[in-house]
């Protein structure tokens, strides 16, 4: 859940990029700080095994918008994927305010997408949360490789809610910046339903915009081919 800092006028909302193991997750993580303009970074953190695998989680803060007279900050988490380290996922899921779920395009990976979706979606409602009640954006990943699965067969296994969805190359960067963009458009209309943030302040005559859209244009290199 979002945490609000009154005297700092600042709300930080956490977002978990979810998904099976080697599905590009870590590696869309680190697209995501090598995008985000320097000012409006910290530090990216990870803990992986000596196959630089995510054992634990990567940890990512991003200033993202001022809404009215709060700053939003993003606090981006990928989890582990391989199904032995479940009650890590449980933690790194727990206060989860969106989820990007990453799936490897790849045919021989459609079993583990389908089983990493059933966990995501087991783990949340042990928090009290259903998947189709939750800011969720899928990352249809490494669609720079061969042997790929067609968007209409991702989404038809993975995806029969309609959520927003993205091809991806995470290695190259391809969609990444979409993907962040659109989850976190979801994650703040979420947070102002629930007044967590407050809805943005009416345009004064004469100004330009600017809106979420325009905030993270500022924020963000554009470095995608």
């Amino acid at each position: 859940m979002s945490s609000v800092n009154l005297m700092a006028r600042e709300v930080a909302a956490k977002i978990v990029f979810y998904g099976p193991g080697l599905s590009g997750k870590t590696t869309t993580l680190r697209k995501v700080y090598e995008t985000v303009r320097p000012a409006h970074r910290g530090e990216m953190m990870s803990i992986a095994t000596e196959g630089d695998r995510t054992l634990f989680f990567d940890f990512l803060p991003v200033k993202v918008e001022r809404v009215g007279d709060c700053s939003v900050r993003l606090a981006l988490y990928t989890v582990p994927g391989q199904v032995f380290y479940n009650a890590t996922r449980k933690l790194v899921l727990q206060g989860a305010d969106g989820v990007v779920f990453v799936a490897d395009s790849q045919a021989e990976a459609m079993d583990a997408n389908r089983e990493s979706l059933a966990n995501l979606e087991e783990n949340l409602l042990e928090n009290g949360i259903r998947l189709d009640r939750f800011p969720l954006v899928m990352q249809w990943n490494k669609r720079d490789l061969d042997n790929i699965l067609s968007v209409e067969e991702l989404r038809r296994e993975l995806n029969p809610r309609g959520v927003p969805d993205f091809e991806t190359a995470a290695a190259n960067g391809r969609g990444v910046l979409d993907t962040l963009k659109t989850i976190t458009r979801l994650v703040i209309k979420d947070l102002r339903a629930k007044r967590i943030v407050p809805p943005p302040r009416p345009a004064q005559p004469g100004a330009a915009p600017a809106g979420l859209e325009a905030q993270l244009s500022q924020h963000l290199h554009h470095r995608q081919p």
